[in-house]
């Protein structure tokens, strides 16, 4: 039974994240600018250096698999550098700012997809110790903000008016 806890755990978050994107996230988002809409979710994603602490025996349990933490952990920095890169050229209303919006959400759900598969399939829950929240708080939450960044950009806006 302990085999499930950590992927119950991991699918129940990721439920509540929808409810509360779907009953309060989406209605907020779709009240106002892009920019605004996108800034929070960004500067939320520029908290994922918190994966560095994968590479932390006495954070984790033990020290854990190479193969998944190495990747979960610097795939999560460079997230976090691309979210804060993103959000700052979107409020200096810098060119190409969507594009670097696009690098930063196709790379970041890769790279959580990419943790979850090699995370669930190399470490045993135990393992994780304290970064135990990662996978089963934070990472669903991630998971459904990368899901509204991706509705965000995908959405059609109506032009500026021009004075």
């Amino acid at each position: 039974m302990t085999d499930f806890i950590l992927p119950i755990s991991m699918a129940l978050a990721l439920f509540t994240y929808g409810l509360i994107a779907k009953w309060y996230l989406v209605p907020w988002m779709d009240s106002v600018s892009r920019p605004a809409a996108l800034s929070p979710i960004l500067l939320f994603h520029g908290f994922r250096y918190i994966g560095l602490a994968f590479l932390l025996p006495g954070v984790t349990a033990t020290a854990l698999d190479p193969a998944f933490a190495n990747p979960a952990a610097y795939g999560d920095l460079i997230a976090a550098l691309l979210a804060l890169g993103a959000v700052l050229a979107l409020r200096l209303g810098l060119p190409g700012t969507l594009l670097l919006v696009w690098i930063f959400n196709v790379w970041g759900t890769l790279d959580l997809l990419n943790a979850v598969y090699t995370g669930l399939r190399l470490t045993p829950a135990a393992d994780f110790g304290a970064t135990y929240f990662i996978p089963t708080v934070i990472v669903p939450a991630l998971l459904v903000t990368h899901f509204l960044v991706f509705r965000e950009l995908l959405k059609k806006r109506p032009e500026p008016e021009h004075a």
